[in-house]
């Protein structure tokens, strides 16, 4: 069976087309920035560039995309940074575009799904995902299946409050995990504190350099991603924490010292689930839609 896996960013659509593990094609398209209507003819055109390229028609389709989803009626609710997609039918307007049933996932719970059942939590009966990026996204699976909550909103790990009363998230609320510790949170804080634009690239330069106001700013950061995941480990005892995303898997090794150290230091004598880093890269939402595609078609369930 062949699928299509369709990853939703901010910025840009990745679309792969699957034989069961195997990616036959690749493409990526910028998202529209005019977002709504235009996301979906978008994603009906990365479908269509990715099986022109792998020379074969797709059964399915998998989708992947941001913000709390009503997995029922197929509609996404709200996404923060893709604009005009509030109660937005996605589903059914794909569906529409390219002929095809549609299967959608949160794309970090597609994440979490793949390093689950072919990444670095492959074995476990269950496993905690977190993504520290641009933004922070995770999930949870457990006994092979995500875990989406009564109303499509579990696994929103980086939007729980770490910090009352700390910098606004993008969700509104603030002192959130992401807000403190995603990439725009770092790029806040060294713009502040270097008095002109930094970004996290920079910033990971100036660490290197042993500037002072870099290692305060990014190990701070890792401290409370440790904290975070030591919390979120009481609530879920999963077998296996596994922790990826671009800004986590390129930080420099005293990024993920101090994280371990402090997830450590916050689950004392508790039972400590082994702490991993991602292994499927970039790859993972791509490779979670279409896990998602062949799970729900083949077995009717995560």
């Amino acid at each position: 069976m062949r699928v299509v896996g369709l990853d939703l960013g901010g910025t840009k659509i990745a679309a792969g087309v699957f034989d069961g593990e195997k990616l036959l094609s690749k493409v990526v398209l910028p998202t529209p920035k005019e977002g709504g209507e235009r996301v979906v003819e978008a994603l009906r055109e990365a479908v269509a560039q990715a099986e022109a390229r792998a020379g074969t028609r797709a059964e399915a389709i998998g989708l992947g995309t941001p913000g709390p989803l009503d997995f029922q009626e197929g509609v996404i609710r709200f996404t923060p940074n893709i604009p005009g997609l509030v109660d937005f039918p996605i589903r059914r307007l794909l569906e529409e575009a390219t002929q095809r049933p549609v299967y959608l996932e949160n794309d970090a719970n597609a994440a979490a799904l793949a390093e689950h059942h072919l990444g670095a939590a492959k074995g476990e009966t269950s496993s905690l995902f977190l993504t520290v990026s641009t933004g922070i996204g995770g999930g949870v699976v457990l006994g092979g299946k995500v875990l989406r909550g009564e109303r499509g909103q579990g696994g929103e790990l980086g939007h729980i409050t770490l910090l009352p009363g700390g910098p606004v998230c993008g969700c509104g609320l603030e002192g959130c995990l992401e807000a403190l510790a995603a990439g725009r949170a770092l790029e806040r804080e060294a713009s502040y504190a270097y008095h002109r634009k930094v970004d996290t690239k920079e910033l990971f330069q100036l660490f290197q350099e042993g500037e002072a106001k870099a290692e305060r700013i990014l190990l701070q950061a890792a401290r409370y991603v440790g904290m975070g995941l030591a919390s979120l480990v009481k609530a879920f005892d999963p077998g296996a924490v596994v922790v990826g995303g671009g800004l986590a898997l390129n930080a420099p090794q005293a990024y993920w010292e101090a994280l371990e150290e402090t997830y450590r230091h916050y689950l004392a004598g508790w039972e400590v689930p082994p702490l991993r880093r991602a292994l499927l890269g970039g790859e993972a939402g791509l490779l979670g839609a279409a896990l998602t595609a062949y799970l729900e078609v083949e077995h009717g369930s995560r």
